[in-house]
């Protein structure tokens, strides 16, 4: 065989290729790869004649087709006619059709408007501008989303960026006094899209605005509040580009193992190559731009606190639970039907009934969770002993994974478990907690529970005698005394008496 370095000739190629077709099963594009050779000389010598083009299919005719001119006019006059009124004017023509192909026919027809942006110019510390984006459920482990504060200075284009798994009203405002915070003041107006903790609707006619948003612009400094109209995204161009930035140059491949870890690399991207690089728009560095210029124009932050909890009323339930974002959060027992007020910020959860405060927990940021604080636990297991039954008693602990199984089971029938423990406490002080145990598990293998029957088994079944361990009282003086048996032999020996009778 030729080597394929070789030319080969006609003859031989024309054998090759019948050998790797009919032998090898190869199909003619996998033998053109092999050889090096056109796919069509493969076909021509397998006896295959060369696929042709497809033709170019004539397009239908429709049942439209000789009203197109008049439409062409009726849209040309008049741009905003729907389809439906064209429809109506067909009618009068003779036209049989339905809607459907009238309206594809006019929105291929119908003028386009190009539309077009002012470059928009902002004078130095006029406006912030701040949006959220949403990344998905990247934690490892959480059930939440992931979304990404941002906030940009539109004179300097310095940024700031956040990530948290909440974009409720807390979670925002906690976000905004950061960002506040991080620029050391706050511009004339800031402008935000339409999100619900800023705006709760917009309307041509008019904006409502949330009034705890607002009171949250008066007390940190008195900035402006203004939301974009509905679906112009271009009217926050300052915050949309940063976003679409963070998403090109900071979130691909990165790698991150729990939220803090995130936000942690997130800063050191902002402060050490977002804000420092020159800007492709202003061929400047925002963070000099906004060091040299517009910190010293921003209006101070007011020293006034604003409240930043999540706030929620609810009421406990009979599990001494209250449910707050998804999860629920344990409260001492005698709160059972309260209404009860949850604060919480980023780390806390804290349950107020009326002015005090009854619970406090570390914050989940899962979902289901159930966190439970064991000092609210251990008074209602005093109040009511069976719901701590299946715990062994401090001095059954001997008996081990068996006395747990037992109480477990024993909980959930109608028998004393008060009586019970006593009465097992008893027969291990006798018999000793191998033997004991050893009975309970024979007890519960015939399906039945009680120390009646655990007694039953140690002493009759199988004979076993008591012997119970000296009692020790934990002083070595004391527990160290050995006494002599007593002779009892004296006790046999008859004695003479006198009859009462006598003198």
């Amino acid at each position: 065989m030729t080597s394929p370095s070789e030319p080969r000739s006609e003859d031989e190629t024309v054998a090759e290729v019948m050998r790797l077709h009919y032998t090898d099963g190869l199909a003619i594009r996998a033998i053109s790869r092999r050889l090096g050779i056109a796919r069509n000389t493969v076909r021509r010598i397998l006896g295959r004649r060369p696929r042709k083009a497809r033709e170019q299919q004539t397009p239908r005719s429709s049942l439209l087709d000789p009203y197109v001119p008049q439409i062409q006019r009726w849209v040309a006059d008049t741009p905003e006619l729907k389809a439906t009124t064209v429809l109506e004017r067909l009618r009068g023509l003779g036209f049989m059709g339905g809607i459907t192909i009238v309206r594809d026919r006019v929105s291929k027809l119908r003028p386009r408007e190009a539309k077009s942006f002012l470059t928009l110019d902002f004078a130095p510390a006029s406006v912030m501008q701040v949006d959220w984006a949403d990344f998905g459920y990247a934690l490892p482990g959480c059930p939440r989303r992931v979304s990404a504060f941002v906030a940009v200075l539109g004179y300097s284009r310095f940024l700031y960026i956040e990530f948290t798994v909440s974009q409720a009203f807390g979670s925002f405002v906690r976000c905004m006094d950061r960002a506040l915070s991080f620029f050391g003041g706050t511009t004339t107006m800031s402008l935000f899209d339409n999100m619900k903790t800023v705006v709760l609707s917009h309307s041509p006619l008019a904006t409502r605005f949330n009034r705890d948003f607002l009171e949250f612009a008066r007390v940190r400094g008195g900035f402006g509040v203004v939301a974009c109209n509905v679906r112009s995204p271009h009217e926050k161009g300052r915050v949309e580009r940063p976003i679409g930035f963070v998403r090109d140059r900071f979130w691909p491949g990165r790698r991150f193992t729990d939220l803090f870890d995130l936000n942690r690399q997130a800063t050191s991207w902002r402060d050490e190559f977002a804000n420092r690089r020159v800007h492709e728009t202003t061929g400047k560095v925002p963070a000099l731009i906004f060091e040299n210029e517009e910190k010293k124009l921003l209006k101070p932050l007011s020293t006034d606190r604003f409240d930043t909890d999540d706030r929620d009323g609810t009421g406990v339930t009979k599990m001494c639970r209250v449910r707050f974002d998804r999860n629920l959060y344990s409260v001492p027992w005698r709160l059972v039907s309260q209404s009860v007020v949850v604060r919480a910020d980023d780390q806390m959860v804290s349950i107020f009934l009326g002015p005090k405060q009854v619970a406090l927990h570390v914050r989940s940021w899962s979902i289901g969770e159930d966190v439970e604080d064991n000092s609210h636990r251990r008074p209602l297991e005093e109040h009511k002993p069976r719901a701590c039954a299946r715990d062994l008693p401090a001095a059954l602990t001997e008996l081990g994974e068996s006395g747990v199984r037992y109480f477990g089971i024993l909980a959930a029938g109608r028998r004393s478990i008060a009586r019970e423990s006593l009465r097992l406490v008893w027969l291990v002080e006798l018999f000793g907690p191998s033997v004991t145990r050893s009975a309970m598990d024979e007890v519960m293998a015939t399906s039945h529970v009680g120390a009646e029957y655990v007694e039953y088994v140690l002493r009759h079944k199988r004979g076993l005698t008591a012997r119970p361990e000296p009692l020790r009282i934990h002083i070595p003086e004391l527990d160290g005394v050995r006494l002599p048996e007593p002779d009892l032999g004296q006790y046999d020996r008859p004695r003479k008496t006198l009859d009462p009778g006598e003198p």
